[in-house]
């Protein structure tokens, strides 16, 4: 799509979750809520290192048995806010139903740029793969998720050649990638894009609507069907890529969720992308 067609105002309003939906405050903190009490109710190791910076940690919900598939989940944010604090109520679904659940911070934009990040959260799969038996995860049924910008990162690692640092090229045997964005172009024209810091040259190489796939496991690619329409493409647009690709993809335009709605499902065993995750898990 021709995103310079798009006037300043349009193409920030298809853009910039937190325009589309005004009480997105509120969803966040009652995320925040739940999430507290994950740590309060499930069994977890907080706040381990991955990485030399301080950002670079992550949190492991371990299942009831070992060894178990595990679900690594990075947060959204625009690569710029939020925290992986905000998201551990996502273990209360998981968890229990026999998945270690892993939560991933990163450092922020625009104290680094997006590349820093794509290289960090890869490092954060390479650590759990070769970490992970410590804590009762499987390295052989390692799985990613995300949400917007974090469904982007999941999106990368499906991106990544593995076999470069030595690791299986399947490493990733699915991902469920919620309401992402794949094509970066329009992000050099949003308001977010001061602290984002997003250039030109940048946007091709972590685009991964154009970028091929060394393994073709399967993929879940979510998207609520109260956003914006030009962010829903986005998620039309990189299921048919998938597919073309030969990727056993599921596209699900899920009704009466927003962006800041449609993760809320994650903390309900009964939910519909719980469902999905442990389908495509087949635990």
């Amino acid at each position: 799509m021709n995103y310079a067609e798009l006037s300043e105002a349009e193409i920030n309003r298809q853009f910039m979750p937190r325009l589309a939906v005004p009480d997105h405050e509120a969803w966040l903190a009652a995320d925040a809520e739940l999430s507290e009490a994950a740590t309060r109710r499930l069994r977890c190791h907080l706040d381990i290192a991955y990485g030399e910076t301080p950002l670079q940690k992550l949190d492991i919900f371990p299942a009831a048995r070992a060894p178990a598939p595990v679900q690594v989940f990075f947060h959204g944010g625009y690569w710029r806010a939020l925290d992986k604090s905000t998201y551990r109520f996502i273990a209360l679904s998981l968890a229990p139903a026999g998945i270690a659940t892993v939560l991933v911070n990163y450092d922020l934009c625009p104290a680094v740029t997006l590349d820093d990040i794509v290289g960090q959260t890869i490092a954060s799969l390479a650590w759990v793969y070769r970490n992970g038996a410590a804590y009762g995860c499987d390295p052989q049924r390692l799985y990613v998720s995300g949400n917007s910008a974090g469904a982007h990162l999941a999106a990368m690692a499906l991106a990544q050649d593995w076999s470069a640092q030595g690791l299986p090229v399947d490493l990733v045997k699915g991902a469920c990638c919620i309401t992402g964005i794949y094509d970066l172009a329009p992000v050099l024209r949003i308001d977010a894009n001061a602290e984002i810091r997003l250039k030109p040259a940048m946007v091709a190489r972590n685009s991964p609507l154009s970028l091929p796939l060394p393994a073709q496991p399967p993929v879940i690619v979510a998207v609520g069907a109260d956003e914006t329409p030009l962010w829903i493409k986005q998620s039309t647009d990189y299921a048919a890529m998938l597919r073309a690709q030969g990727v056993p993809t599921e596209l699900m335009i899920i009704p009466g969720v927003h962006h800041f709605s449609i993760t809320r499902s994650l903390a309900d065993p009964a939910g519909v992308l719980p469902k999905a995750i442990r389908r495509q898990i087949g635990d």
